[in-house]
């Protein structure tokens, strides 16, 4: 998600590596799940995150779009988000003790929260979001840790080569009255890279990148 704003005004002014230390440690939230509500159609996924949740659900993707996820427009880009529920807007996950249901394999977005990446020059820093996250006694922990995801480096380059894949997909649709190709792209990107199943018997990573190939080559023929 694009945001006009300066890095001083969303963040402590520092950019963070993997190695780095952070102070985002919520140790455990203690029962805090504001996180977790009122977010809107503001927790996009990406491809892994749907496969992850496909996986684990034992549901197709297209199952999953009936009632834990919901499809909305974000920078022109048509993608999937978590749903939210009831008048408070609570995440469709998490459980009667306000508590995830799912934090094993949870999205990206979650596991990075409360901090965000800051794309520049063909990759990404993370930032310490500071208007975010409510709980004022956070403790320092690791970047890596505290995302918590397996094949970290591999992980890294598929979200900096997926941000900016639909960035180019963005500058066509910007670039464009045809509401037929507007459509038709829109509706590539989420089949291709969402609705159609990823073999659970590959790695992810290597059917996503044959994808990618695929859809940078559709981009270079407009």
């Amino acid at each position: 998600m694009r945001r006009n704003v300066s890095l001083e005004e969303i963040s402590d002014g520092k950019l963070y590596g993997l190695n780095d230390m952070v102070k985002a440690d919520c140790q455990d939230c203690k029962g805090c799940c504001d996180c977790c509500t009122g977010m809107g159609d503001s927790v996009i996924l990406d491809p892994l995150d749907v496969h992850r949740l496909s996986v684990n659900f034992g549901k197709m993707p297209q199952e999953l779009m009936e009632k834990e996820l919901v499809l909305g427009v974000s920078d022109g880009n048509i993608l999937p988000h978590l749903s939210m529920e009831g008048k408070e807007e609570k995440c469709v996950f998490l459980n009667q003790e306000g508590r995830c249901s799912i934090h094993s394999f949870r999205p990206g977005f979650c596991r990075l929260f409360p901090l965000g990446r800051y794309y520049e020059d063909g990759s990404f820093q993370y930032i310490l979001q500071i208007h975010e996250c409510k709980k004022q006694n956070r403790s320092k922990i690791k970047v890596k840790k505290w995302i918590d995801t397996p094949d970290i480096k591999k992980y890294e380059k598929f979200v900096s080569d997926w941000h900016y894949f639909l960035l180019d997909v963005q500058e066509v649709l910007y670039g464009t009255e045809d509401s037929t190709l507007i459509k038709n792209l829109n509706m590539y990107v989420v089949s291709r890279f969402y609705l159609t199943p990823y073999d659970r018997e590959r790695d992810f990573y290597e059917q996503f990148y044959e994808r990618l190939k695929e859809g940078k080559e559709l981009l270079a023929l407009r």
